[in-house]
This record gives structure tokens, sequence and C-alpha cells, in this order.
């Protein structure tokens, strides 16, 4: 859940992307059979592989995912997972776009700026139906709201949409946005506030990097972009080609009503889940558990909406987002929001 950088520059090299090794699987068996067969000794039908790439390293976001693998939900429904993490935190989308998976765990305005040059994805559900990215400012710093930015710095990671999303909180709240200043840290957000090097940043996020700053002694007060004319946007969704979802529609609509079950499970069972999470963990990326049990505690509230299910994609929302990205130069306003997702039933 994590940095992108612009698609083209990313896309164009995924042709020569090598398939990258998983990080788990449910069974590891691609077209074994899913059981010992049954009473009459008849096999059960094999399972059918599917490749499923993360967005960043394993944390409480994917919780869903290790649980209806851990649970055996994802083989109940014939599906044999193989869950990847990235070599790098922007491959999912560039990969599932050339046809290396088959899903990938992605960004809603990604998924429609993709669209916009021409990129054949599409997201199939809505994962975290509301923005992790807050504007945050150390605690005490006297911003109680983005007008009061005006003369102050504001550091960014190093993608476009975070300053324009900085820019439209501040004008929406009756600031100038003119008169922030807006530099970029790259991944440098923890250290560029916790040293005092900027006012504020943006592109961090309320389940990880408000998370670490509490912790390390720095707290911040978090200012939700929905509230100050941003979209609320699906900070997660899960993306598949054009080809995939023609060549496996009823493969991946099995897939979201496993990953259903996974996410009920975890709202049932949140420490059972956390446990499976981190024996999943990622030793180049050791999770710490406070943290992560902190962070789904935000997370579960904002994976689901009352009378919606889990997944389920609002037309409205797609709408609002390209809008937004349109009058901010982020997107060609002849894109089509419904070309950029798809909503499927079991």
């Amino acid at each position: 859940m994590k940095k992108h950088a612009p698609l083209i520059a990313l896309l164009a090299a995924s042709l020569f992307v090598l398939p990258l090794g998983g990080c788990g699987s449910s069974n590891g068996n691609a077209g074994t059979n899913a059981g010992a067969g049954t009473g009459d000794n008849t096999p059960s039908a094999p399972l059918q592989k599917i490749t499923l790439m993360l967005d960043w390293y394993p944390n409480a976001v994917h919780s869903f995912l290790y649980a209806a693998q851990e649970q055996g939900y994802f083989e109940k429904a014939g599906l044999d997972v193989d869950i990847q993490m990235p070599a790098n935190t922007n491959d999912a989308l560039k990969l599932v776009a050339a046809g290396k998976i088959d899903l990938a765990l992605t960004y809603q305005p990604q998924v429609l700026m993709a669209r916009g040059e021409n990129i054949p994805v599409k997201s199939i559900a809505a994962i975290v139906r509301h923005p992790l990215n807050h504007l945050m400012v150390p605690e005490g710093s006297g911003v109680r709201s983005p007008k009061d930015l005006a003369g102050k710095t504001v550091g960014f990671s190093s993608i476009p949409l975070y300053e324009a999303m900085a820019r439209t909180m501040i004008k929406q709240d009756g600031g100038d946005p003119d008169k922030a200043n807006m530099i970029d840290v790259g991944y440098d957000l923890i250290p560029a506030v916790s040293t005092g090097k900027v006012d504020a940043i943006i592109g961090g996020f309320i389940n990880h990097e408000q998370l670490i700053l509490e912790k390390e002694g720095h707290p911040v007060e978090s200012l939700d972009p929905a509230a100050y004319g941003v979209p609320d946007y699906y900070e997660l969704v899960l993306a598949a080609s054009d080809d995939g979802l023609q060549a496996k529609k009823d493969v991946f609509a099995k897939f979201v009503a496993a990953a259903t079950e996974g996410q009920q499970y975890v709202a049932e069972h949140p420490d059972d889940a956390l446990k499976t999470l981190l024996d999943h963990e990622d030793g180049n990326s050791p999770l710490d558990a406070d943290i992560e049990a902190k962070s789904l505690r935000i997370l579960l509230p904002l994976m689901t909406d009352k009378d919606q299910p889990f997944g389920s994609q609002d037309p409205a929302s797609w709408d609002r987002v390209k809008t937004w990205l349109v009058a901010n130069d982020l997107l060609p306003a002849a894109a089509k929001a419904e070309d950029a997702y798809q909503n499927l039933k079991p």
C-alpha cells in the first residue's frame, strides 16, 4: 500500500520483466487435486492457479488474503493462490497489465490514470474504501487546517497526485496553495517531518507513517483529504487486465468471494489473523506486531461500509475521482470512468 511513480515510465519496461517468486501459496501444487477424493474414490477437480501481487510488503491491510489462504477459503473455491511480493513497489500494476500476473493490489486513482494512458487494466474490487493517505502536521504546530500552511513547507513523496491533493486541500479550506512551499522528499517522509525539515507531509498513511511517528516520539495530527475537497476515493483496489477478465472472469469472481470470507474472518478473529500475518512477514521488511495491531484497528472500519458488501464499487465514486483528476491535469478529459472498473458477481 505504498509509493507509485508515473505509469508510462513504469509500464514501458514491463514486457521485459520476468515473473517473480511468490512469498506464499495456499497449496503450492498448481493443477493438483484439491483433496483426497470423494467416498467413491472419484478425485476432486484440480485447483485453478491464480497469481496475486501485493502493492507492498505484507502488512495488516493484507490480513484478509492470508486469512483466506490459511482458513482454506481459496482452496474451497477451487483456487491455488500464489501471493507474491513485488521486487519494486511499483511492479504490481505494470505486471498485471503485461499479463505476467493475474491480479494486483493497487490504487483507484492509478487505475484511472492507467486507463487514460490506454493501459488495459480494471479494478474488480474495492479493498480499502476511504483514504489512508492524509496530510500530517506535528502536534502543537499551530496548523489547525490546511489553509494554515500558507508560508510553510509541505513535503510530498515524489507523486504529482499527492502534491495535487495538498493543493486542493489548501484551496478548499480558503487558503492560497501557491503560498505553500511544496518540496519532494521522496521516501523520506518520516525523517522530513520528525527533523523539522518540513512543516507537514502528504503521502504518509494513517495506519503506517502516523503510527511510526507516534511510536518514535513525534506525534502528528492527520487531516483527511476527503474533508477538504479531495474525493473520498478507494485507497486500495484489486485490479485485473482486460484480457485476464475476458479469460478468467468466473475465476476472479470466486477469488473475490473467498477473499470476502477472509475479511469476515479477520473482523471476527483479529488476533488470530494478525498471528497468521506475522507468520508471513517478509524477512527484509520485518513487522512490528504493535504497529500492525493498531493498523488493523484503523483499517477494519475503512474496509467496509454500511449496506455495501466487501469489495463492491460505487460508480459515483469512480465518476468523482475521474472528474477531480481531470480538473488537476492528471487525466485526459476523454477518459471514461466506466472503463476503469467492473463489479464481479460470484
